[in-house]
C-alpha cells in the first residue's frame, strides 16, 4: 500500500471519529435542548496529584481534583475553590464490571458499574440513584440521565485539545456537584481503559 493510501486511511479514520463525536453532541442537544450552562475540565499535566480543573464559562475555577499518586485504588478528592471536599472517588482494583465509587460530602454514596456486552452504547449504571451514563468512547460523548430518562447533564471531549479538555453541559443545576463527580469518575474510567489498552 502506497504512502498516499495510508494517509487517506488515516484521514478517513479521523473524519469518522470527528463525525461520531459531532453526531453524539448534536443528538444530545436535539433530544434534550440546550443545557442551563456549561463547565469545562482540563488536566494539569506535570502535577503529581494528576489535578483536573473544572471551570465555568467565565473561566472561573468551580472545582479541582487531588488524586493519590498510587493509582491501584484510584483515590481522588473533588474540592471546591476554597479547598473544601465536595466528593471522594475510588475504585475496586480488579472488577469485571469496572466498579467505581463516589461518596459526596453530605454522605450520599454511589456505585458506578458498567453493563457488559453492549455492541454500540457504553452504559454505566449509578446504582443507588437509578441514573445511567449512556454514550460511547468512540463518540467521546456521554449523557447522564435519571431514572425517568430525563437529562441531568452530558460530557463530551474536545477532539483536539492539549489539556485533554472535556465540555460538561448541566441541565439540572441542583445536581451539579453530583453530576461533576460522576463525570470526573467517568474521565478516570476512560483514562484507565486507555492505559490498559496501550499496555496490552
Amino acid at each position: 500500500m502506497a504512502l498516499s493510501d495510508h494517509l487517506k486511511t488515516l484521514s478517513d479514520t479521523v473524519e469518522t471519529v470527528n463525525d461520531a463525536a459531532l453526531d453524539a453532541a448534536r443528538s444530545t442537544i436535539e433530544d434534550y435542548g440546550k443545557p442551563a450552562y456549561y463547565l469545562f475540565t482540563a488536566v494539569q499535566f506535570g502535577n503529581v496529584h494528576m489535578r483536573i480543573d473544572i471551570t465555568d464559562e467565565q473561566d472561573r475555577l468551580r472545582y479541582y481534583t487531588k488524586s493519590s499518586p498510587f493509582v491501584l485504588f484510584g483515590k481522588t478528592e473533588i474540592m471546591d475553590p476554597d479547598g473544601k471536599i465536595v466528593a471522594r472517588l475510588s475504585k475496586k482494583p480488579i472488577s469485571a464490571h469496572e466498579l467505581h465509587y463516589i461518596t459526596m460530602a453530605d454522605g450520599q454514596h454511589f456505585t458506578m458499574s458498567n453493563e457488559l456486552f453492549h455492541a454500540v452504547d457504553d452504559i454505566t449504571n449509578i446504582e443507588e440513584t437509578g441514573w445511567q451514563l449512556v454514550g460511547n468512547v468512540l463518540g467521546l460523548c456521554f449523557n447522564l440521565i435519571d431514572a425517568d430518562g430525563e437529562p441531568i447533564g452530558f460530557i463530551e471531549k474536545r477532539m483536539i485539545s492539549v489539556h485533554n479538555k472535556y465540555v460538561i453541559g448541566i441541565y439540572r443545576p441542583e445536581l451539579e456537584a453530583e453530576a461533576v463527580a460522576v463525570f470526573i469518575q467517568l474521565e478516570k474510567m476512560i483514562a484507565d481503559r486507555q492505559e490498559h489498552d496501550s499496555s496490552d
